[in-house]
């Protein structure tokens, strides 16, 4: 009995490692989809990103507000099939687009 818990627990385990969710937005409303689109690991360097992806099709402004801790450099780098957002030279976080 001990041995089929066991054999269950690991099976689950196993299934939930291979899902894999990313926040998508389409038609401009924002949604937690499975997806297979490669992206960006977080903590990854700018340079890291550039170097496995290549030149983003746009790289947005940096945002900010000097000399506010609360509120570090984000900059977004769009590519096709996905954004990047960087804290500093850091990706935070990237969302699947439709396009």
């Amino acid at each position: 009995m001990q041995l089929r818990v066991l054999a269950v627990l690991c099976a689950s385990l196993a299934v939930t490692a291979l899902a894999v969710a990313d926040t998508v937005v389409v038609d401009d409303q924002v949604a937690v989809k499975q997806t297979s689109v490669q992206t960006p690991k977080r903590g990854s360097t700018m340079a890291d990103v550039e170097k496995r992806f290549g030149a983003p099709t746009e790289r947005h402004p940096t945002v900010s507000s000097p000399g506010t801790a609360h509120q570090p450099p984000i900059t977004r780098w769009d590519y096709n099939g996905f954004s990047v957002f960087f804290e500093r030279d850091r990706v935070i976080d990237t969302v699947v687009t439709s396009g």
